[in-house]
């Protein structure tokens, strides 16, 4: 669980992503240098990495982020912030393989997951939503 002046929660997503035409351009240095720049990122935001695996055409991110934060900007930044710094690093990439600035594919998936489980979640709204009624009237 995490705490903040005025939340406590506990909201992780499991984000994955792809490269243009999920081409398999992530030898080893070029998956290094992603893995440190979504940690620098994620870091400067205040969000926590619970795992991370670079491949060699996505990169699958679980993490950890405040409920105000929406996911899509989670996505949104670390889409955007690594292909710039990628292009910047590794010129060649954007005129040999990308013919462009797009590191990455415009869709992604997005999941959420916690700690109670959907059923559980469920068993208590039922059960509360309950309490103080007769029996006979549900």
């Amino acid at each position: 669980m995490t705490y903040s002046s005025s939340a406590v929660y506990e909201i992780n997503y499991h984000i994955v992503w792809c490269t243009k035409y999920r081409k398999q351009v992530m030898n080893d240095e070029l998956k290094e240098f992603l893995g440190d720049q979504i940690r620098t990122i994620a870091d400067s935001k205040e969000w926590e990495i619970l795992e991370l695996e670079v491949m060699p055409e996505h990169i699958h991110l679980f993490i950890s982020a405040p409920p105000f934060i929406a996911p899509t900007d989670i996505v949104k930044i670390m889409k955007g912030v690594t292909a710039k710094r990628v292009f910047q690093k590794f010129p060649e990439l954007r005129k040999k393989e990308f013919l462009g600035n797009h590191l990455w594919s415009p869709s992604y998936y997005i999941g959420t997951h916690g700690q109670v489980s959907a059923e559980t979640i469920k068993k208590y709204i039922d059960g509360s939503s309950n309490k103080g009624r007769n029996s006979s009237t549900v």
